[in-house]
């Protein structure tokens, strides 16, 4: 199969931070085939780590299973633009019953959920889904933005004006999801798709990292470290253990370093899956 890891540069950390006892945040990435995932697990006892574990591995593994198999040279959105984003939906669906199914099994698990966020990196898009306040941001020619939008209370009160945007960071409620993996026996996840080029840094991360660090502090930062991506992340990490480090802190980056266009006639075989 193509790799794409000499098109697309990946990195991540997670950290602990230096409040709580536990990590219950999981980070995976895969330059070869351009995927990552990241989940901000909750629940008592350890079972937050257990449902951001679970999620991730049910994810990456769904993910790397069919493009091993059915994409030996890739995926081409001019052909079959919906496949990305449905893969993408079918492995969070999965995700969610697996999580859902041990909560209502394991009484130490009872309760337990977990926010994620993954993307597919193709023919130069990105396919992202998330579910909750895990967010992904783009770094593209000295601007930085949001690209995911919370899923919980504090943005449906900004949406709807009841709250002050320079008065939301300071909310008791800011960590409250309207959306999880696990909690229900399904879900729904936000799919979408953007046109990706050769410069742009890609920034997946939980909230322990939002919730210590403003979007422009941490634009700079990876405006600072554009060319060193694992200086990028150790850097986050360390600002939002500088400013608290309330919980725990999880980055992953990925750099567009060149075209990853994929030619055309490859795919029929996965997008019938699909239809």
């Amino acid at each position: 199969m193509q790799s794409l890891r000499d098109a697309i540069e990946m990195t991540g950390l997670t950290d602990t931070g230096r409040v709580r006892e536990h990590n219950e945040d999981a980070v995976l990435y895969d330059a070869d085939l351009g995927i990552v995932v990241l989940a901000d697990g909750m629940g008592g006892y350890n079972a937050g780590e257990v449902a951001s574990g679970l999620a991730v591995d049910v994810v990456s593994d769904t993910l790397r299973t069919t493009l091993n198999a059915e994409w030996p040279q890739g995926i081409s959105s001019k052909a079959t633009p919906a496949v990305a984003t449905e893969l993408l939906a079918a492995a969070i669906a999965r995700a969610n019953e697996a999580v859902f199914e041990m909560a209502h099994n394991d009484p130490l698990c009872s309760g337990m959920g977990t926010t994620l966020v993954a993307a597919i990196f193709y023919d130069n898009r990105v396919a992202v889904g998330h579910v909750g306040d895990s967010r992904l941001y783009r770094y593209r020619s000295a601007e930085f933005i949001q690209l995911t939008r919370d899923h919980s209370l504090l943005q449906e009160q900004l949406d709807a004006g009841l709250i002050r945007a320079e008065d939301a960071r300071h909310a008791t409620y800011r960590n409250l999801v309207t959306r999880a993996v696990g909690i229900e026996a399904q879900v729904e996840a936000e799919i979408q798709e953007f046109e990706v080029q050769p410069g742009d840094i890609y920034l997946f991360c939980s909230d322990g990292l939002t919730d210590m660090l403003e979007d422009p502090l941490i634009g700079e930062t990876v405006s600072l470290f554009f060319d060193s991506l694992p200086l990028a992340a150790q850097a986050l990490v360390d600002q939002a253990n500088a400013n608290g480090g309330k919980d725990n802190i999880s980055v992953a980056l990925a750099g567009i370093r060149r075209d990853y266009a994929v030619e055309t006639g490859w795919f029929s075989r996965l997008s019938s899956r699909f239809r």
